[in-house]
């Protein structure tokens, strides 16, 4: 009889267990990886492959941002637009984030304005015009048309490659060419580029 009764209790217990175990997995769901993950040091070398990468970007941002910094030209906080970045190797390359990165440290140094560049001035047509055209807005508190900045300097970037390769190593060569135009005068009143060659072996 005594072990009837425990039996009876354990059943009941394991029971109590299922139905506890079930709920538990209700309100709180079980996520799984298929790998693990870490996080990286952003401005670590990054050598997976010799196509342009990470690293490329950061070494050409410095190079840019401090040759410019050091001419002394940005007296009185002169207004920059950036105009075209050509990118003339045969990668897809988002040129436009290494021009983000050297606009970023120039805009953080505090000696120099940006206008908005080629691409971003049709947001800026289309808020003027909803502000001064939709009729929502208060007359006195609308940005008037006609009162933009221009820019002094014009900033200009070409980017190319040379590629060699052979059956056991694969060399790729990359060069950055940076220049700030005085936009009314039409000159070059700096220029300067960052080389970087990387190689592979099979």
């Amino acid at each position: 009889m005594k072990t009837l009764q425990r039996k009876a209790l354990l059943l009941a217990l394991a029971a109590s267990t299922l139905t506890l175990a079930g709920c538990q997995n209700l309100s709180s769901p079980v996520i799984r990886f298929d790998r693990q993950v870490n996080y990286g040091d952003a401005k670590g070398v990054e050598l997976v492959t010799n196509e342009f990468g990470s690293t490329d970007l950061q070494m050409i941002a410095e190079k840019m941002t401090g040759s410019l910094l050091e001419t002394g030209i940005f007296q009185g906080r002169p207004t920059v637009t950036i105009s075209t970045v050509k990118n003339k190797t045969s990668e897809y390359i988002d040129t436009t984030n290494v021009m983000n990165s050297i606009q970023t440290t120039l805009v953080k140094s505090g000696k120099v304005r940006f206008t908005r560049s080629i691409n971003e001035m049709q947001s800026g047509v289309d808020e003027l015009q909803r502000q001064n055209q939709s009729g929502l807005y208060k007359q006195n508190t609308t940005a008037k048309v006609g009162q933009m900045t221009a820019a002094k300097y014009s900033l200009e970037g070409e980017l190319t490659s040379i590629v060699k390769q052979s059956a056991s190593t694969k060399d790729v060569f990359y060069k950055f060419t940076l220049k700030l135009f005085d936009v009314q005068e039409g000159t070059i009143e700096w220029q300067d580029e960052k080389e970087i060659r990387k190689t592979s072996s099979r």
